[in-house]
């Protein structure tokens, strides 16, 4: 099994999250489990991609922006994201229309 995400034709949505994460797990590898498992379900979802090292970089790609903003207000995601100081000392989130994909 690849993991690039296999997406369809641009164009789509990718939601970028870089972060640095702090000290200790304090729940952190079950919540992003779960919420993988949730994204995965959800209507407009296309793949996921990620890499961590010093920072982490996740890649979640969408068929619209609806698609996103529906998974931004999904009750559950919406409580992981309250974590988001505990887990991360840095963190940011870019949007970006894929117009090419090759």
């Amino acid at each position: 099994m690849s993991k690039i995400a296999n997406t369809p034709k641009p164009p789509y949505y990718a939601v970028i999250f870089t972060s640095v994460r702090t000290d200790g797990d304090n729940g952190y590898a079950e919540a992003a489990k779960r919420v993988l498992e949730l994204a995965r379900q959800q209507p407009g979802f296309l793949g996921y991609e990620a890499a961590r090292q010093d920072i982490g970089i996740s890649v979640s790609y969408w068929e619209s922006l609806e698609a996103i903003r529906a998974w931004k207000a999904h009750p559950e995601h919406r409580k992981v994201q309250e974590m988001e100081a505990v887990w991360y000392g840095e963190s940011r989130i870019r949007v970006s229309k894929v117009e090419r994909d090759y």
